[in-house]
């Protein structure tokens, strides 16, 4: 009985089957998180620590299939990918044009240094340039650039060269460890403050670059006594703002506002501005007085501000002049919520499922409006699995068109990370225009994020491990170090570059690091610095065109050397 149950037990760890399958990964997961709660002088290397204990596990025997891995492996980096695309996708379009090119070309240095140290590397000792490939694609931890070499090798070549693998398992570890390194050497060298960087993201460029700014006014400018609040939208054509309340001076009282409502001299205006347009609506009104928020809803006013959350998918891509609240209850909409930023409520400002909207009004004309926007807070609870899951089949689809390049014998692809994370992302900004309700709870798209990127760590270390130690001890340690040299000075000297002379935000600088290497682990670990959203948006802003030269130079690598 005792060998029949021994039996069964090594066969559940160390055997085959769905069971040591799921048993083997959720393992792998749990030690390593387990190990991640250590802090060696106050920093830990977080997850990362899944991958060093699948190595571990996988030199002790315990392997899984290679098919049902590299499925586990794919599948929990799509999640990973996928859920950041749509939790950035709000603002990554306006962080692309504010600060994009600085990010991009940068990226493009950290690549291109890579490949002139692994070329040097190469001349120097004289190794295959199959297998300096395979500790470059390592050492920036590349997978889909990986397999384009190996591919490019093979219809070349007419067989594999296993020193490639061999060479990305043994610099991967080390290569994820460089990356982490380099954000903290950075940080480091620039003796950052990491709240510090935070509030300054915050406030110039970041989350909060959409943040309405509350304004009271005096109305003195002689050029618009008289006219009504749709004039002054009109003088003031590309501007953001919303006249909310006004103290009518010859009536005594404070009013909601209407797009007829008459300004005169000495009247007072709340304004809702984008902070951009604040100045010059200052000037055209008059100038800026001192008046707390809460005077503008008096005790005995007949009207008050709510927020209210739209739970009606039917609204979802309606404009905020095509809900028309205004003229039908009264009510003016004041500022938008999504995904953590604030929107000022334009005409043209499209609203989607899951938005909060701030709206001032009667209390008879909010009960109406609250009707109107659906405000049941339960139906967010409700996931919309169906955007996951066509986005993820659009991804799939994106990353598999080949892309042609002249001179180029192998078309380039996005790949399995590459393309859903660009459709999550333009199903996130534009996704309402098609009637697709991509809302998803914050928690519920940081559980996704965290299993896709837990199960990809799991796998990375289980594959890494397969021979890890052999590889290791018979000449592989140079490869470590050679692979340590590939990651860590581009992006040291690409680093202290952009912080010195551009004064790139750190946490975006974070974000570009593991985007420039398409590192998952590092973002996880960037993101684990802070709560904002920067290292996020830094990462998807250089990630597509650093994915596209991975692939791309990897190749051209193996043709022309």
């Amino acid at each position: 009985m005792f060998p029949l149950a021994l039996n069964w037990f090594s066969n559940l760890f160390v055997g085959t089957g769905v069971a040591h399958s799921l048993l083997l990964v959720s393992l792998t997961i749990t030690v390593g998180l387990l190990l991640a709660k250590i802090k060696i002088g106050g920093i830990s290397l977080g997850i990362t620590f899944i991958l060093f204990a699948g190595i571990v596990f996988a030199e002790l025997g315990m392997q899984l299939d290679p098919q049902v891995l590299h499925f586990f492996q794919e599948f929990g980096l799509i999640l990973f990918v996928f859920s950041v695309g749509m939790q950035v996708g709000s603002s990554f379009f306006e962080n692309f044009r504010s600060g994009s090119g600085y990010l991009n070309l940068l990226s493009v240095a950290i690549v291109l240094l890579g490949v002139g140290f692994t070329l040097a590397i190469k001349f120097i000792f004289n190794i295959p340039i199959s297998t300096m490939v395979g500790i470059m694609q390592g050492a920036i931890t590349n997978t889909p650039g990986l397999g384009a070499a190996e591919q490019t090798y093979q219809e070349m070549h007419g067989m594999t060269d296993v020193s490639m693998g061999q060479g990305y398992a043994v610099a991967y570890p080390l290569g994820v460890l460089g990356i982490i390194l380099s954000i903290l050497v950075i940080r480091a060298l620039f003796k950052i403050s990491v709240p510090k960087e935070e509030r300054h993201y915050a406030w110039s460029h970041g989350d909060n670059i959409q943040t309405p700014v509350p304004l009271s006014l005096l109305v003195k400018n002689p050029a618009i006594f008289g006219k009504t609040v749709h004039q002054l939208a009109d003088l003031l054509s590309g501007h953001q703002f919303v006249v909310s309340r006004i103290y009518k001076k010859s009536l005594g009282e404070i009013l909601i506002v209407g797009a007829e409502t008459i300004l005169e001299e000495g009247d007072k205006i709340f304004v809702i501005a984008r902070e951009q347009s604040a100045e010059a609506v200052t000037t055209m009104v008059g100038h800026a007085i001192k008046m707390d928020r809460t005077q503008w809803i008096p005790s005995n006013a007949n009207f008050s501000s709510h927020r209210f959350i739209v739970t009606k998918e039917k609204l979802t891509g309606k404009s905020i002049a095509q809900l028309n609240l205004r003229s039908l209850y009264g009510v003016t909409i004041t500022r938008i919520e999504r995904a953590g930023l604030e929107f000022v409520a334009s005409p043209s400002f499209r609203i989607q499922f899951g938005d909060t909207l701030t709206i001032v009004g009667s209390e008879p004309a909010l009960h109406n409006v609250e009707k109107v926007l659906g405000n049941a807070e339960r139906n967010l609870n409700h996931p919309n699995i169906i955007a996951i899951f066509l986005g993820i089949i659009l991804g799939i689809i994106v990353g598999s068109l080949p892309i042609t390049i002249p001179g180029v014998p192998q078309p380039i692809k996005l790949g399995l990370a590459g393309g859903p994370l660009v459709v999550a992302i333009l199903l996130s900004r534009f996704g309402y225009r098609y009637g697709i309700i991509t809302y998803t709870t914050t928690s519920a798209n940081l559980m996704i994020r965290e299993i896709g990127i837990c199960i990809f760590l799991a796998c990375v270390g289980l594959n890494a491990g397969n021979g890890f130690v052999e590889t290791v001890l018979n000449g592989g340690y140079w490869w470590i170090l050679m692979g340590f040299v590939i990651t860590f000075f581009p992006l040291i000297i690409v680093g202290v570059i952009a912080r010195a002379f551009f004064k790139i935000n750190y946490l975006t600088l974070a974000g570009a690091i593991a985007g420039s290497t398409t590192d998952p682990p590092a973002l996880a670990y960037a993101n684990s610095l802070s709560q904002s959203s920067a290292a996020q948006i830094g990462y998807a802003t250089v990630y597509p065109l650093t994915m596209f030269m991975r692939v791309l130079v990897a190749q051209l690598l193996i043709l022309f050397f």
